[in-house]
């Protein structure tokens, strides 16, 4: 199936061309004809799925034709939980849309500055991309007009339900026609993202794939068991030594552990650099720009990176802490192996992290796979705690660790990582000593 069989108009379809965009996802192939027909739709789809275009495309086919109503406002609005998934949307929104004639696109994030967003309001907007927060505070002001709009779309309803958005999306949707359309993504429909959807959509036609995300085969997951955090600082450094690392995304579970490790690995010669929610917009922007460049070769990030983030040259994702819920497990690796490339994933679970270890296992229905460094070999293991191994670990190999086709395991830090220095060895020009312990104990204290 092409797109052109799924009803688009040419001037998407061109759009569709000049991207190289040959053939529809499956999600794509059975919401974009349903949408075109202008009932509300129900989405059940995971991050990776093609979601963005499956709701983009049709509401940009509306634009084809001229409004009725005349205001300024949107005839498009999207709803998405973080700043940078609508950065994301904002983006696609643009390529997809970039034929039509006076074609304009407005994204309201929190963390911007408020005349900028202004600026955007200014004249007439077809696209409006927003977190539910930043809309909330134009709309107290009076500067968003929703007479005209046509399509309301929820993307990732249930992660914005998760961060406790529900009043604000309630009130914004008070505040649209009850006209409109309303294209509901999540990556599930039960619970109270049903109960939500059943009070603002109208006999909504569902179209659901599998409840969970499903794993990538192109990429590779494995798991280093750590004695402490020490153990761990060396896992990781080692790990990031290895020559076939193109850039890196470091998952910590808090904004200081970010800071402190992402200031840990520069002092090691590392291009690293942080990122998360304390962050104004400016840095986030320029931080992101560093990683599209290729500047930045590690991302130390926390779970704000975890949705929206699309950087092709993430080649690792490297859990230095194991995420709290199972299925932020699935969104993170999402990171590396996008668009048919190929991905390492690694998690470092320290002896407190084991049951979170098993969670993963648990929801992704996969043995994790465990496996060593050389002279890195965890004191601690899970049959010196008296628990019995899977059988997939009890075959793990020491001394490497092992890639689909290489054969034997290829040892980590064969050569030094690019404009870096071994492990241990001579430090970079400037390099200033960090008091001893101060990343450990500030990680061992939960900060």
């Amino acid at each position: 199936m092409s797109f052109a069989e799924l009803g688009l108009h040419p001037i998407i379809l061109n759009s569709l061309k000049a991207c190289g965009y040959d053939a529809p996802t499956p999600v794509q192939s059975q919401a974009i004809p349903a949408a075109l027909t202008g009932v509300d739709l129900l989405v059940s789809s995971h991050t990776g799925s093609g979601k963005t275009a499956a709701f983009m495309l049709p509401s940009l086919n509306r634009l084809t034709v001229e409004s009725t109503v005349k205001s300024n406002g949107p005839r498009i609005l999207v709803l998405t939980p973080t700043r940078e998934l609508a950065m994301q949307v904002d983006k696609a929104t643009f390529t997809y849309g970039h034929k039509l004639k006076k074609f304009r696109v407005a994204c309201l994030v929190g963390g911007m500055p408020y005349p900028a967003q202004l600026k955007q309001l200014q004249g007439p907007v077809d696209v409006v991309v927003a977190t539910p927060g930043r809309l909330i505070d134009h709309l107290e002001r009076g500067r968003i007009d929703f007479r005209r709009l046509e399509v309301l779309v929820l993307d990732e309803a249930d992660r914005m339900l998760d961060m406790g958005f529900i009043e604000d999306i309630e009130a914004i949707v008070a505040k649209t026609p009850a006209s409109r359309q309303t294209l509901l993504f999540s990556a599930t429909l039960d619970g109270v993202v049903g109960t939500m959807a059943r009070k603002i959509t109208k006999d909504a036609k569902r179209i659901e794939f599998a409840s969970k995300p499903e794993l990538k085969a192109n990429i590779e997951q494995r798991f280093m068991f750590a004695d402490n955090m020490t153990h761990k600082n060396k896992l990781l450094d080692a790990i990031l030594r290895d020559t076939d690392i193109q850039q890196a995304l470091v998952f910590t579970s808090t904004k200081r552990s970010a800071d402190d490790l992402s200031g840990l690995l520069r002092d090691q010669g590392f291009a690293a650099h942080a990122l998360h929610g304390d962050m104004n917009q400016g840095q986030r922007n320029r931080t992101l720009k560093g990683m599209h460049d290729g500047r930045t070769r590690v991302l130390v990030a926390t779970d704000v990176a975890a949705r929206g983030l699309d950087v092709a040259g993430i080649s690792h994702v490297i859990n230095f802490d194991a995420p709290r819920q199972a299925e932020d497990y699935v969104h993170r690796i999402g990171r590396t192996g996008r668009a048919g490339r190929t991905g390492t994933a690694v998690t470092l679970v320290n002896p407190g992290e084991r049951g979170l270890m098993r969670s993963i296992e648990r929801f992704t229905g996969l043995r994790a796979q465990i496996d060593t460094i050389a002279g890195l070999e965890p004191k601690i293991t899970e049959e010196r705690s008296g628990k019995k191994p899977h059988p997939a670990r009890r075959g793990a190999k020491p001394g490497g660790y092992a890639r689909p086709g290489t054969g034997a395991p290829k040892p980590f830090g064969a050569k030094p990582f690019p404009g870096s220095k071994p492990y241990g060895g001579a430090k970079p020009a400037g390099f200033k000593p960090r008091p001893a312990g101060s990343f450990q104990a500030r990680a061992r204290a939960g900060s």
